[in-house]
């Protein structure tokens, strides 16, 4: 692990102005902006050995973004030596990586770190972060965990009785063997579509359980050139404007999201790819979705349909219930017969594992105050939560295009309102009551009439109480001219006076 950093006497320093919690894209893009903006005095808790997020724990075969490479990247830290169009995962963990250390953050990351409480302290106007590597105390805090970083495990009958192994996904180990095996998995999202067309010319067996059919539209991949990548080096703006038609084209997919009309009239194309490599008709059948495309997240392959038409293959569109020693029982009642069972089943999003331990100014948790329906301000503040901003978390996720556009407008966001503090001298920043009222009555205005909440499905975007509080209902310039500003009649500043002595004291 890390040192953690020094004061100036040599005595460790456990007191900073700024912490934030992960070191995925999200983590890495705030601690490269706090650096950029001068400001020298923070920390990374990290509760992992290694840095990534998601792009460090997703090592399952076939891994891989679904977003162009040269879009899926931090726009003040481009990379023009991207090898395909869409990356695999061990290229994007080396992007963070070299990034990292590029910015000069990498040794601000405390490795092996595990938050495990953060409690707000009024009169200090600070948080109180108990980890596994011990205390600390910072003025403002960057959540940075993540909405994929806990795994979903199904609830399966007698899932200990089994006497093979279970793998998530999710969790993918090293050293994993499945070759000759007989295996089950359950699941057929983003992860399901990349993975079992990487497994199935080596397992013995692949069945494959299938709660819901997705829809699964072609993946237009391609190496760039080494020529093309030298073009991008010499010339910087060839790159920025192929992040610029790649950001316009997914910009209007988002229409077709905000209109199902326009979805409908797509999902031909989709039937179409299907088709091409499915003749058996009871296979279509099984594999023709029920509702509109876009309800769940729509997936990109071009060996997934041809996959399950190999002998070796089972697609059983029902769901997995039970275990027994032996194999695994679906709600068709067969048993089959099973080596290993792969978990392919996402992560838990409507119950984000960091709102438990996370404390406001009554005392209560973050879950608490949620009470199964996530709102915040401006995707990134919660009130009765101050001087904490959410990165990545609720109503910011997107089915059109890349997440880190939105997470670089909210690390804006967030420097923006700790600016009016620090011009204030005060210690506190925290968004008015009724500036989040308004903004969640905005986002559910704009979520009403969507594929999401009108197109026949029960999606991981919905909360317990059927609000959609994972998705932006609209563009990513719409959240750009909301956000990116913090706007100082939403924000009430407070607290005691900010003095370099008493962000110093022990």
């Amino acid at each position: 692990m890390l040192q953690t950093p020094s004061r100036r006497d040599g005595q460790p320093s456990r007191r900073f102005k700024f912490a934030i919690v992960g070191s995925g894209f999200a983590g890495l893009a705030a601690a490269i902006r706090i650096k950029q903006s001068g400001d020298d005095d923070f920390i990374v808790l990290e509760r992992a050995a290694d840095l990534g997020g998601v792009w460090r724990d997703n090592r399952y075969p076939g891994c891989a973004c679904d977003v162009e490479s040269h879009l899926y990247s931090l726009s003040f830290a481009p990379n023009p030596n991207w090898s395909h169009e869409f990356s695999a995962q061990p290229e994007i963990l080396a992007y963070l990586r070299r990034r990292a250390q590029e910015a000069g953050v990498l040794s601000r990351i405390n490795f092996s770190t595990e938050v495990r409480r953060m409690t707000w302290v009024e009169s200090a106007g600070e948080w109180s972060i108990d980890t596994s590597q011990g205390s600390y105390k910072a003025r403002f805090v960057f959540v940075a965990a993540g909405s994929l970083s806990n795994p979903s495990i199904p609830n399966l009958r007698d899932l200990e009785s089994f006497r093979g192994q279970v793998l998530h996904s999710g969790a993918w180990p090293e050293d994993a063997d499945l070759s000759g095996k007989s295996v089950a998995v359950i699941g057929t999202g983003a992860s399901a579509v990349q993975l079992i067309p990487k497994i199935q010319p080596i397992v013995a067996r692949l069945h494959i359980f299938q709660r819901s059919a997705p829809w699964v539209m072609p993946r237009h991949d391609a190496p760039i050139s080494k020529h093309k990548q030298e073009e991008y080096r010499r010339h910087p703006r060839r790159l920025q404007l192929e992040r610029g038609k790649l950001y316009v084209r997914h910009e209007i997919l988002a229409f077709a999201f905000r209109h199902p009309i326009v979805m409908r009239m797509g999902q031909r194309h989709t039937i179409k790819h299907m088709h091409g490599a499915i003749s058996d008709p009871r296979l279509r059948e099984k594999l023709t979705p029920n509702y509109t495309q876009g309800c769940k997240r729509i997936l990109f392959s071009n060996d997934y349909y041809p996959t399950l038409t190999r002998p070796n293959v089972e697609l059983i569109a029902a769901e997995a219930t039970g275990v027994t020693p032996q194999g695994i029982v679906g709600d068709d009642g067969i048993e089959r017969k099973v080596d290993i069972i792969i978990c392919a089943t996402g992560f838990n999003v409507k119950d984000p594992p960091y709102a438990h331990y996370i404390f406001g100014t009554e005392g209560q948790s973050l879950a608490n105050a949620w009470a199964g329906s996530p709102k915040t301000f401006a995707g990134t503040t919660v009130h009765g939560f101050p001087n904490l901003f959410l990165l990545n978390g609720p109503n910011v996720g997107l089915a059109h295009t890349s997440v880190i556009l939105m997470i670089e407008t909210q690390v804006e966001h967030a420097l923006s309102a700790i600016r009016y503090a620090d011009r204030s001298g005060r210690m506190i920043v925290e968004p008015r009551a009724d500036a989040q009222a308004r903004f969640t009555s905005w986002i559910d205005r704009q979520m009403r009439g969507t594929v999401w909440t009108t197109g026949g499905c029960k999606s991981w975007y919905l909360d317990g109480t059927g609000r959609n509080s994972a998705l932006w209902p609209s563009y990513t310039f719409t959240f750009r001219s909301r956000v990116a500003k913090a706007r100082r009649a939403d924000y009430e500043i407070r607290g005691p006076q900010y003095s370099p002595a008493l962000a110093s004291r022990p």
